[in-house]
């Protein structure tokens, strides 16, 4: 369960970039958060990444308030949350394989381990056929994939994907959300930001629009509507 309790952030301008949200989130949910620019989609992003403290209120991660941990306890945390990103961020120099590879090593997974996960995970993101091409020889939505394989193979509880498809032409936007969905139905919870009406309409997932920092609406089997 992931829950925001009251929470406000301002910037040291004093311009609030969340006020007074309170949300909760449950395991295996599928959430679409929009809202123009601005709103405040993915400051309550960092807010879950812990890469933003609130001015006010707590953020909690299975009942942990997760602004209270430690440094030290704040790598294990984030283990639990793959993020994608709109601008991939894959590294140039490493294969599709290497790139969602590096991953594991860095979580310090066994080479078996990394052998028999990285294969699986490259089909189940489409790619099985481009394990050993570099990102400058995949399309942006090759890419994409690539980058969600990388989110994906530690077996995180969340996947937060912040306008993922913002990139991508609709044909690529499609493959993505379907592999969204899929990645949910396996049983992770996934929460997406995005400006695509057309993904948020298809979906008929719950969705949270913002305005202004604040939650003005909060659907079950939603639409895009601003």
């Amino acid at each position: 369960m992931i829950y925001f309790d009251k929470v406000t952030k301002e910037y040291r301008d004093g311009t609030p970039a969340l006020e007074d949200v309170t949300l909760s989130i449950s395991p295996k949910e599928f959430v679409s958060i929009v809202g123009h620019s601005g709103a405040g989609k993915t400051t309550l992003l960092k807010m879950l990444l812990a890469e933003e403290k609130p001015t006010d209120g707590s953020v909690f991660f299975e009942s942990v308030d997760i602004h209270t941990l430690p440094k030290s306890a704040l790598h294990h945390y984030r283990r639990k949350i793959g993020t994608v990103f709109q601008d991939f961020r894959l590294i140039p120099n490493k294969t599709a394989y290497e790139n969602i590879a590096f991953a594991m090593e860095a979580a310090g997974r066994p080479d078996d381990e990394i052998e028999s996960d990285v294969p699986y995970i490259l089909e189940l993101v489409n790619l099985g056929d481009k394990a050993h091409h570099f990102p400058s020889q995949l399309s942006g939505g090759e890419q994409q994939r690539v980058a969600i394989g990388r989110a994906i193979i530690n077996q995180p509880d969340v996947i937060v994907a912040d306008e993922p498809t913002g990139n991508l032409d609709p044909v690529n936007t499609y493959e993505i959300i379907e592999i969204m969905k899929k990645i949910n139905e396996l049983g992770t919870t996934v929460i997406l930001t995005t400006h695509n009406k057309g993904v948020v309409d298809a979906m008929g997932k719950r969705v949270i629009t913002m305005d202004k920092g604040r939650v003005i609406r909060d659907d079950q089997n939603g639409h895009y509507i601003l």
